[in-house]
Formats: C-alpha cells, structure tokens, sequence
C-alpha cells in the first residue's frame, strides 16, 4: 500500500535534518580542532619571538660591562659606538682617574688574607736601566765663602723616569772585499787571467733580490698577526720612517718567508703534535677573496688542532682547506701514533684511524634553551 506523500516527505525532511545535525557536529568538531591548532600556533611564535628578542639583546645589547652615558639616552639595550668599553676618541680621557692606586696582588696567608703589591724594583727589574748623575756646573763647583774647589763626596738617589726610544730604520749597503796576491800578481798586466782574486763572503738576503731584512719582515709579521694591524695601515707606518712601501709589497714578503722558512717550522710543529697521546681540533667556515678558479662568495674552511692539556708544551696549529670534508682531517692525521681526540658534533670526526674521540661538553649546552631566561616568559 502506497504510502501518504506527505508522510514521505515528512520521513524526508527527518532524515534531512539528523543529516545536517550530524554535519553540523563535525563542523564544530573541526572549529575547535582548528582553533586549538591556531592557539599552539600563536603560542609558539610568541616563544620564537621572545627567543629572537632574547638573542638580539644577547647580540646587540649592552653587557652589565657596557652601561650608557647619562647624559646620552639611546634604545633600551642598545650599543652605540661610543659605549664605555668601545670608545675610540676619549678613551684615555675615560679611563684617567688621578686617585686611582696600582693593581692590587691577593697573597692568601693562613688564618687571614693580606694584600700585597708590586714595588717599582719588581715590577721594573727586567729593562736595562742607566743611571744618570748630575753634576753641578761648572761655575758652582766652589765654595761661597771661600772659593775652594768643592770635593765630590757621594750621590744622592732623587727620582725615576721610564723612557721609550723609537724605533729607527736605515739603509744597510753589503760591499765584497777583493784581495791579491801582491807577490804572485807582480809584472803581470790586468787584462792576463794567470792570476786569481780572494773575495770576501756576503751574508745571503733573507729574500734573493729583496731589500728586506729579517727585523724589517718580523715586525712585519708581528704587527700584521699579533697586534692585528692591516697592511695599508703599515703603509702609512713606515711612511712615517721616510720609506714608502706597498702593501702589495709587504704581502710578498710575508709570503715568501712562508714559504721558505715557516713551512719548515710548521713541518717540525706538526710531527710533534702527531706524537701527543690527546688532541683538540676544531673548523670553521671563512671566506677568501681572489682565490683561483673560486667565486668570491665560496665558503672555505680552517681547522684548528691541538694538543690538549698533558702538562707539556702547547702545540697550536691551523690548516686551510677549500672545503669541510672528512679526508682533510684525515689527511692532517696520517701517521698519528694513536690517542684521543676532543671535537664537537660534526660527523667528520667519527671513525678516524687510531683515534678514540671524545665529545666537548662546551657545544652541549648549546642545544639547550632555557625558558626562564626568555624574557616575559613563565
């Protein structure tokens, strides 16, 4: 029996409406899904922008060290290039304090500590020292009373100076002395060969055809390593002795010491360091400009190894190499007789002939955030 079409659409509309309670369900199911995502999202960039804040101030921000001019207001955190510690024009106008005292040396003594400082004989017993008497002139060396010749009778200690004498450059020029037989070369004419001249030996250049001296290129080498001076900046230097020199000049020289003295040292240094029974090694990524067959943006990298904390003398040495791969290292360590080798994480080090490796606690902690130390965090 057919059924009354409006009990069919009835039945309809019904199963319509269950249809749509259900969608509407899962709808507000996926509403709240959604929403909690967007909530662990915003959660989590406001942590990455907290952390960012956190290593910019660690960055760019002052230290406790580095505190700002008064009368100078600037950013919260911010550095400028006059900071206390960073000043380049009124440094020594900052630093003077008239009632400052000497550094004073802790000396810790049983039962009580005591405070102990250098006197001027310690502190300057290691300089050549000239003692300089001074005389009275000549028209005061008589009495005033009765006008005879006064006697030296002692000296009297009155002060101490220190004084800097500059450097000087000159221009030394190496003759050869010839000699003669006189007796052997008697009767004979210039132009006859039967007779031989004895010429003295000249020390050899430190560099064939180069004017420069070995205390002209380690000072060279000691400004440019040491006290990190730029060649173009020893170009106006040396300018100042009356001597002009290029860079381009100097950087020559300092490489062709390398290459016929330092190479050996460095040889000598890196046998010996290939004997020690424990090692440290590091790399790190640097870029060099106008290398052969290389774009200027390639990335190249220096090794560090050395030897570790064994109580004898340290042995530091550096290796360039185009790239970070493993066989660089392994290269470096041919022939080590065997021991332990502290690095970081880097999967280059695993694995090495004759090496047992150890892992550096220093990088450990780099991995780790601290939440507390964010700043606005809970």
């Amino acid at each position: 029996m057919a059924s009354d079409p409006r009990e069919l659409q009835l039945r309809e509309l019904k199963d319509m409406m269950q249809q749509l309670k259900k969608t509407v369900g899962s709808q507000t199911r996926m509403i709240a899904s959604l929403q909690e995502s967007l909530d662990a999202a915003n959660q989590l960039a406001a942590q990455r922008l907290e952390t960012i804040e956190y290593l910019k101030k660690q960055l760019y921000g002052a230290s406790s060290e580095k505190r700002k001019k008064p009368e100078e207001p600037q950013a919260d955190g911010q550095l400028t290039l006059f900071d206390m510690y960073a000043q380049i024009f009124d440094e020594a106008e900052y630093h003077h304090d008239p009632k400052a005292t000497e550094p004073e040396q802790v000396v810790v003594v049983k039962e009580h500590v005591r405070k102990s400082r250098k006197t001027n004989a310690e502190k300057y017993k290691d300089l050549p020292t000239e003692v300089v008497e001074v005389p009275l002139p000549g028209s005061e060396q008589s009495c005033p009373d009765c006008g005879t010749p006064l006697v030296r009778v002692g000296k009297e200690y009155v002060r101490e100076e220190l004084v800097y004498i500059p450097a000087t450059l000159k221009l030394v020029r190496y003759y050869r002395t010839t000699y003669k037989c006189p007796a052997c070369t008697e009767g004979y004419h210039l132009d006859q060969n039967s007779y031989k001249f004895v010429k003295s030996v000249v020390p050899p250049a430190l560099i064939p055809h180069s004017p420069v001296s070995p205390s002209v290129a380690s000072w060279c080498i000691y400004q440019k390593y040491a006290l990190s001076l730029p060649l173009y900046r020893q170009e106006k230097d040396w300018l100042q002795f009356g001597l002009e020199l290029s860079r381009t000049t100097i950087a020559n020289w300092i490489i062709n010491c390398v290459d016929r003295y330092f190479i050996h040292v460095y040889g000598f240094f890196h046998r010996e360091l290939l004997k020690r029974g424990f090692l440290m090694a590091d790399e790190t990524r640097v870029q060099v400009l106008k290398e052969p067959e290389r774009r200027a943006q390639s990335q190249s990298c220096m090794w560090l190894v050395r030897s570790g904390e064994d109580g004898l003398p340290p042995i530091i040495l550096f290796g360039y190499t185009e790239t970070r791969a493993k066989y660089h290292i392994e290269r470096f360590l041919e022939g080590y007789g065997g021991g332990y080798l502290e690095t970081d994480g880097y999967q280059g080090y695993n694995n090495l002939k004759n090496i047992r490796r150890c892992c550096c606690w220093a990088h450990y902690p780099r991995s780790i955030v601290i939440p507390r130390e964010l700043p606005n965090s809970a």
